[in-house]
């Protein structure tokens, strides 16, 4: 499955509802199990970004959805990187001319 990791920040709204934040976590980490996925990593950070998440979607197409359900709901901005094993690394490097 295809990993993501995501860096978040809390909106205006998202700091003000700060204490609802573990319950969102566990209401995302369901939603993710929903669309066939896994959280695997959520950890609250300090500095510019206050959670980085790590998780596994079936396709891209599933990660998107998640990604704009959470986004719509106004409590937080992110930026989603797309995450490669070693191996795939190992791959991709094997394919170069």
């Amino acid at each position: 499955m295809p990993t993501y990791v995501t860096l978040g920040r809390f909106t205006e709204q998202g700091i003000r509802n700060v204490k609802q934040s573990p319950d969102r976590v566990n209401r995302a980490r369901a939603a993710i199990e929903q669309l066939g996925g896994r959280m695997t990593l959520f950890v609250y950070t300090q500095g510019q970004y206050d959670f980085v998440s790590v998780a596994d979607f079936p396709d891209e197409a599933s990660a998107m959805s998640f990604l704009l359900s959470i986004g719509a709901q106004g409590n937080v901005r992110t930026e989603t990187l797309r995450a490669f094993t070693p191996e795939e690394m190992q791959g991709f490097v094997a394919k170069l001319p």
